[in-house]
């Protein structure tokens, strides 16, 4: 499965704490930066590729076709995709096929069919929720460290792999 995912300097604040009656504090930095975390998982595995770039077009797809490509060296490679222009281009449709990778596009807003989409759920909402960063590179890094750190098992678990429901269970 292959999803990308828009992070922002500042994260989502779902809940926050401070004494009664005093006001909370909420940081604003007034920066819009932003960075792209691309992520492959492997439904079988748990091993993950990610990638980080400051934008998502053709190019840096293609970058992250590469990763991948050298990452599972030798695997056979089935990626699930959303309809993304940049999944979708020429180009790197040409690039998947020249690097013996097979593409399968998921029906269009269908998230709930990619499991990287509820991986993603789990990094916004408990990696990066309630805890501004100083930077945008710091969130990017708090991610990648967040899926990092949890057991390839706990991965597929997040990404829904394991629901009596997945659409890929036989």
């Amino acid at each position: 499965m292959l999803d990308e995912v828009i992070l922002t300097q500042t994260p989502p604040l779902y809940s926050c704490y401070g004494r009664k009656g005093q006001p909370v504090q909420v940081p604003i930095t007034g920066q819009r930066a932003k960075r792209i975390l691309h992520g492959a998982l492997n439904i079988k595995s748990g091993e993950v590729a990610l990638l980080i770039s400051q934008e998502w077009t053709q190019d840096t797809h293609q970058i992250f076709l590469r990763l991948i490509r050298a990452h599972w060296r030798g695997w056979q490679i089935v990626l699930f995709e959303d309809r993304g222009s940049p999944h979708t281009a020429e180009g790197s449709l040409r690039l998947a096929a020249d690097l013996n990778m097979e593409i399968r596009l998921l029906p269009r807003a269908t998230p709930e069919l990619n499991a990287m989409d509820h991986l993603w759920r789990w990094v916004k909402g408990r990696g990066l929720a309630n805890q501004p960063t100083a930077s945008i590179d710091e969130s990017a890094d708090r991610a990648c460290q967040y899926i990092w750190r949890l057991r390839p098992q706990e991965r597929l678990q997040k990404a829904g792999v394991y629901a009596d429901n997945f659409w890929l269970n036989s």
